[in-house]
């Protein structure tokens, strides 16, 4: 074990939170390449914003690297990479320069759906749920359309300007019902429930909320505590967004 791959099996472990692994595969990854490597302990605290390994070899030499995780999401197909990858590290043992390279390799190979596609995406889940909570006018589902692709414009907007979740969170809703309700005062549409649920649902953070609730059962409370906080407070900004809309224009009421 050496300082230099501590640091690549450490990226590797900083990768899988951010693609929204759960930390005890996480925890269990890293031990795993550590003891194929010699290391006779393994002591880890993870959670999604900090990871701190300790790591003992066989000449009793400990390493310890500490590593702060600035954001998560979830990526699917990135995480199966970097498993597959850990996999294969603890079957191989490549050099710490191996690695990189294949973690070099990995991020060139990295699928990112085009920006019209995701808004496109957006505008769809925001019509669909206009449907489904009982939206029957062409116009509710165009507009409902319309409010969710903006949203999904504001989202990789903030996104790329590195603003707070809670306050894109916030700005989106805001706009968004904001818009839906001054449509609705034109008497363009009968009602304007259907579209700001639409809205709503494409910025609810329901995957933020299972994760937790996996994370629970798992036995990772600390990192349970932390995905449920950050799921209710984005839910209670989407919330003031949307009141803070209302307030402005006067009430949705007929």
């Amino acid at each position: 074990m050496t300082t230099e791959l501590l640091r690549a099996i450490m990226e590797i472990a900083v990768r899988m939170v951010r693609s929204g692994a759960e930390i005890n595969r996480v925890e269990d990854s890293i031990c795993r390449i550590c003891a194929a490597y010699g290391a006779t302990r393994t002591d880890i605290f993870a959670t999604t914003s900090n990871l701190i390994v300790s790591v003992e070899d066989a000449d009793g030499e400990v390493y310890t690297h500490t590593r702060r995780i600035l954001s998560t999401g979830t990526d699917i197909e990135r995480l199966d990479r970097l498993n597959a990858l850990a996999r294969s590290i603890t079957a191989t043992c490549p050099s710490a320069t191996t690695i990189r390279e294949e973690l070099e390799a990995l991020s060139s190979r990295d699928h990112r759906y085009p920006t019209a596609v995701y808004i496109l995406g957006c505008g769809i889940i925001a019509g669909a749920f206009c449907l489904f909570f009982g939206g029957r006018e062409w116009v509710e589902l165009l507009v409902a359309f319309a409010v969710g692709a903006l949203s999904g414009v504001g989202l990789k907007l903030t996104e790329r300007l590195s603003v707070n979740r809670i306050v894109a969170r916030f700005l989106c809703s805001f706009i968004g019902s904001f818009l839906a309700v001054a449509v609705f005062r034109l008497h363009w549409m009968g009602t304007v429930d259907n579209v700001i649920i639409g809205n709503i649902m494409v910025l609810i953070p329901g995957v933020g909320l299972t994760n937790s609730i996996r994370d629970l059962f798992i036995g990772d409370t600390i990192t349970a505590i932390l995905r449920l906080i950050e799921a209710i407070l984005l839910t209670i900004a989407i919330a003031c967004g949307y009141v803070a809309a209302a307030l402005l224009m006067g009430g949705v009421s007929v």
